[in-house]
């Protein structure tokens, strides 16, 4: 716990000495800064920081022993004939004890350290969750952006055509109706970066609302248009590390119902005095339930088949997680290639098309009717490019999810005894 303190501390700093840097310039924000921010802001890290002090208790308070009782007995006492009054009474202070049997004491203890393990294992599934929407967030910044760029392009090309055809149709190479058609054409480019500027605005408003941050900052697009190849590991799934501490409560469990069979006894010693004698004497007395109704072998029952249950969800999230695993990891290698082959293959041809347009158009060999659809043509090639870059990085999202990768950035961690 004090590390988990101490690391909630140096990440807190951190956040703090980023915030208080100079704001002059807005500052580029990578996936890591994004994702640190927002698990030092997001009230995952109290709340379940407070789970863990609860778990903690209740593994100490599962080994405590069971209280013993002190009680009076008064006997032989307003009666008849002898027994009138008090001259005859027997009165006995005594002391009692439940002694459990079985191990019962061992097996809470047990049952509340695995609960303890689960929640820890639950606190990293919930965090992991966390990093996977802040990195879709970002993904989803990083295509606006992408997107803005190569509007801001069209509308500078769309403005130079304007000018150029206005000036051929007041010399008289190009019908009036072509200027109007550029117009157009230049006040819909300027509608849709109106409309891409704003879609980008939310989509780094929705990345800083994880920090309660400003969303003026930078993204660096290499980063959207980085493919890497990036090995795979399962080891770290948290979604199988909750079920495997699931599976340990559930085993833990069947301990506490077989020692829960077990009778237990308890011990009776006092002190009795006997008024009529004014004599004091030793009682001593031992009681046992009989194990003739119930012998908790319902119960026992009930822990092994939720332990059978925990066993089958756990062997099925190992398959689901290498299925998924595989599945996620060709639909990221496919959008890898598409993009990569749209920049090498399509863009590059699309590119050139618009620029011998462009030239013969300018020689009075095509006219603006071609020029627009070899733009139209290439705006559609950029736009899927970023698409398949959009797919390929939800997918490696889906993947850091799915897989653990983020697990070193987690605050929350077992900490050591």
């Amino acid at each position: 716990m004090r590390r988990l303190r101490a690391l909630s501390i140096v990440l807190l700093a951190s956040i703090s000495m980023a915030a208080s840097a100079p704001s002059a310039v807005a500052a580029r924000l990578s996936l890591e800064d994004a994702l640190r921010r927002a698990i030092a802001a997001d009230f995952a890290l109290p709340a379940e920081e407070a789970k863990m002090l609860a778990a903690a208790a209740g593994v100490r308070q599962a080994g405590r022993r069971v209280n013993p009782s002190i009680g009076v007995d008064l006997e032989n006492f307003a009666g008849s004939g002898a027994f009138r009054g008090f001259n005859s009474n027997e009165t006995t202070v005594f002391l009692q004890q439940l002694l459990e049997m079985g191990g019962k004491r061992a097996a809470r203890v047990g049952v509340a350290e695995a609960e303890a393990e689960t929640a820890r294992a639950r606190a990293a599934v919930r965090i992991l969750d966390l990093l996977r929407d802040v990195q879709v967030a970002w993904i989803e910044a990083l295509a606006a952006t992408a997107q803005v760029r190569v509007i801001e392009e069209r509308l500078t090309i769309a403005r130079q055509l304007q000018t150029e055809i206005a000036r051929r149709a007041q010399a008289g190479r190009d019908p009036a109706f072509a200027e109007s058609r550029a117009k157009a054409q230049l006040a819909l480019e300027q509608i849709a970066l109106e409309r891409a500027r704003s879609a980008a605005q939310t989509a780094r408003a929705v990345v800083a609302s994880y920090w309660r941050g400003s969303p003026n900052f930078d993204l660096d697009l290499h980063a959207f248009e980085h493919t890497p190849a990036i090995p795979q590991s399962l080891a770290h799934s948290a979604d199988v590390a909750l079920l495997q501490a699931e599976t340990e409560a559930a085993n833990a469990r069947i301990g506490l119902e077989r020692s829960r069979a077990y009778q237990d006894p308890t011990v009776r010693l006092g002190v009795r005095h006997l008024a009529e004698r004014d004599d004091v004497a030793v009682v001593a007395g031992v009681s046992i339930p009989l194990g003739v109704f119930d012998t908790n072998r319902d119960n026992i029952d009930r822990a092994y088949a939720e332990r059978s249950a925990a066993e089958f969800d756990l062997e099925n999230a190992r398959r689901i997680l290498v299925r998924e695993t595989g599945r996620l990891e060709s639909r990221r290698a496919a959008t890898a290639i598409e993009a990569r082959r749209i920049r090498a293959e399509v863009l590059p041809q699309a590119k050139r098309a618009v620029q011998l347009i462009r030239e013969g158009f300018d020689r009075g060999g095509f006219n603006y009717t071609d020029f627009s659809e070899a733009q139209r043509a290439l705006n559609e090639v950029e736009l899927r490019r970023i698409e398949a870059l959009k797919a390929f990085h939800l997918e490696d999202a889906a993947l850091a999810r799915l897989t653990g990768r983020h697990t070193k950035l987690q605050v929350l961690r077992k900490s050591s005894r």
